[in-house]
């Protein structure tokens, strides 16, 4: 920026000077000397007039640039006051996804990573970590094989061939955990392919198979099906004597085996925590009794190790869901039989094998009977699915708990034929609403219709309704708008310990 001439500075002041130059020659001649010629001092009028009229031009042209000065201060300050704003946002837009990502990362109920071609870990998140019980100056940078155990690094590197020609590999196998519990997993290895078709590299997604309506069961490996025929050829629930038998008459030679007795110490060894989600009358301020459904989780799971479930598929493939459905039920019968004040209804959810277990009504009755509980503290809930694919054993089952005094309740309803066909089969006092049409009634008119059906039938019948996966209080405004009597979710209360219960009563 070049600076001003001398010239172009003082030429301002210049111009002022002169008029005071003539002024005051003008005032002293007319005033104190007389001694100019008129026509001289006619010329000095004029000058000075002149003068006047420069100095008004440039006080306008001054005047201009002021205003242009300032209209471009004005326009610097607001661009630069939204420059900040920007820049705020920005990084507040940052911290905001770096805390998702983070969340993500530590939430993100799959077991990720990423390696490139040598199979060296770039990423991996902290349920990878967790897998493994490292921290994550062990993973990252290092070789697979340097960290993992052989069962873990063998498949991929069996598979590393195809994963680098950049095919997509899906499998599903069972996992042990540091503890040496066994998980069902979903694998999938994933190619990343550079814009060029070369692969620079693969994902790893390991997700625990959680249990699933409707799924096609696990297909056994070699190992496994050497197990399976001894549990599938009685309905008999195994004891811990038939179980140490089995340990000691045979030598565990097969990984089926191990995990078979795994899951039975398991449960023996009370490996799991109960945990229960409040349910909450809405129709009404009916507070005559509290509701509760129960939930159960390995320690595991409780450490965020794995996902809350994902160890169920496994006991259910073994068939030892009615081991540990006796497990929670006594658990729940002595907490009741210890609070006899407490006015609360649990809500437990029943396995297949459960409902084919013709023994369980009467452990049900020897359990009530020892401890006093009266049976309307209990209320059993049965699959839809469940109960369709086996009618006998489900009326069976639900006539002899009737008997005992407990309830009964259908969970995960979503047609309305269903109420009509199984009603006329058994007797239930509650019908629990698929969460995934309640989650949709604010946007899908076809679910909520089907809602207002379900529980229009349902009142003709005398049942009443249960919505679950409620998570908004304007879903609760329109549930209570429909007359459903009970709501469930994380908009209602989350799952907490079941211990924390002995507080609360």
């Amino acid at each position: 920026m070049q600076k001003p001439s001398l010239l172009n500075s003082v030429k301002p002041y210049l111009i002022i000077c002169i008029s005071l130059i003539l002024s005051l020659i003008i005032i002293a001649d007319t005033y104190i000397l007389n001694e100019l010629a008129p026509h001289l001092l006619t010329t000095l009028w004029f000058a000075l007039i002149f003068t006047i009229l420069i100095i008004i031009i440039q006080l306008a042209h001054t005047e201009k640039n002021t205003r242009s000065l300032y209209h471009q201060l004005n326009v610097t300050k607001e661009r630069l006051g939204n420059e900040i704003k920007h820049r705020l946002w920005a990084e507040k837009t940052a911290a905001e996804s770096k805390i998702k990502s983070q969340f993500i990362d530590d939430n993100f109920p799959v077991m990720l990573g990423y390696f490139n071609t040598e199979i060296r870990c770039r990423y991996h998140n902290r349920i990878f970590r967790r897998w493994f019980g490292l921290k994550s100056d062990q993973i990252d940078g290092h070789f697979l094989k340097e960290f993992s155990n052989e069962e873990f690094f063998s498949e991929i590197q069996n598979n590393i061939d195809e994963i680098l020609a950049g095919k997509t590999i899906h499998n599903e196998r069972i996992l042990k955990s540091m503890k040496g519990f066994p998980y069902i997993f979903t694998e999938q290895y994933l190619p990343h392919i550079d814009n060029k078709g070369k692969t620079i590299g693969f994902y790893t997604l390991h997700t625990p198979r959680a249990q699933e309506k409707n799924r096609t069961p696990l297909k056994p490996n070699k190992d496994e099906k050497k197990i399976q025929p001894k549990l599938i050829q009685t309905n008999e629930i195994p004891t811990n004597n038939d179980i140490k038998l089995q340990q000691n008459s045979q030598p565990s030679t097969s990984k089926s085996e191990i995990t078979a007795a795994r899951i039975a110490q398991a449960i023996d060894g009370e490996e799991f925590n109960l945990y229960c989600q409040k349910i909450i009358p809405i129709k009404s301020l009916d507070t005559s009794s509290s509701h509760y459904e129960i939930l159960i989780r390995m320690h595991e799971e409780e450490n965020n190790l794995m996902p809350p479930g994902s160890f169920l598929p496994l006991v259910d493939q073994f068939k030892m869901m009615p081991k540990l459905d006796r497990w929670i039920i006594n658990h729940i019968v002595q907490w009741l039989s210890i609070h006899p004040k407490a006015n609360t209804v649990f809500h437990l959810n029943l396995a297949r094998d459960t409902l084919k277990d013709l023994t369980f009504p009467n452990f049900i009755h020897d359990q009530l009977q020892k401890t006093k509980v009266p049976g309307s503290r209990l209320c059993f809930e049965i699959e839809v699915s469940d109960a369709e694919d086996n009618t006998i054993d489900t009326y069976i089952f639900t006539q002899k708990i009737h008997e005992l005094g407990c309830l009964i309740s259908l969970c995960s309803f979503s047609d309305n034929q269903e109420i009509l066909n199984l009603q006329s089969k058994m007797k239930v006092d509650y019908l629990k609403i698929d969460g995934s049409i309640v989650c949709n009634i604010l946007r899908d008119e076809e679910d909520l219709a089907k809602i207002r059906t379900i529980h229009q039938l349902a009142q003709e019948i005398n049942v009443k309704t249960i919505a679950e996966l409620v998570e908004t209080d304007d879903i609760i405004a329109k549930l209570q708008e429909i007359g459903v009597n009970y709501a469930q979710g994380f908009g209602i209360a989350k799952p907490h310990p079941f211990n924390e219960l002995d507080t609360a009563v």
